[in-house]
């Protein structure tokens, strides 16, 4: 699948939220935006992940950055993970995997030591116009945050 690159304009998208409403990218034009995309909520991995985004997102916020997480998973069981991880930021549903595909974040990875095709653990920073300034693909889920504020000059 093809990636998205710096300087391109990211797909816009609807999707059904966590709290059973729904999300359209374009509505948050004007402000920054971080869109990272993570195989399965409640799983370890992505439960770091998440945390260290709800942890750091007063920063990510004061900077004029909003965060969206993106999983295949249902929004039944976002809203589970929501609030088992007292989650502060949107969480979309892409069960038909159309966004995660059109953004590279679907395809081919290794999940100990075999090939498989999945969701690509992926963050991909927009910005006030939609336009890709930073996307990152293969990231693993200990640290990126950190790595990402690092990245984006936020301390």
């Amino acid at each position: 699948m093809p990636r998205l690159t710096t300087g391109e304009t990211a797909p816009d998208f609807t999707l059904p939220t966590a709290d059973g409403g729904t999300l359209t990218l374009s509505d948050l034009r004007g402000k920054s935006v971080v869109v990272y995309f993570y195989p399965a909520a409640g799983t370890p991995g992505c439960t770091t992940q998440a945390c260290d985004f709800r942890d750091s997102l007063a920063s990510l916020t004061a900077h004029g950055y909003a965060v969206v997480g993106v999983s295949p998973d249902a929004p039944d069981k976002l809203a589970a993970f929501v609030e088992a991880e007292h989650l502060t930021f949107p969480l979309v549903s892409d069960p038909e995997r159309t966004v995660l595909e059109q953004w590279g974040a679907w395809g081919e990875k290794s999940l100990y030591g075999k090939t498989v095709t999945g969701v690509i653990r992926s963050t991909v920073v927009l910005d006030p116009a939609g336009v890709v300034v930073l996307a990152q693909y293969n990231v693993k889920a200990t640290g990126h945050v950190a790595k990402l504020r690092k990245d984006l000059g936020i301390d």
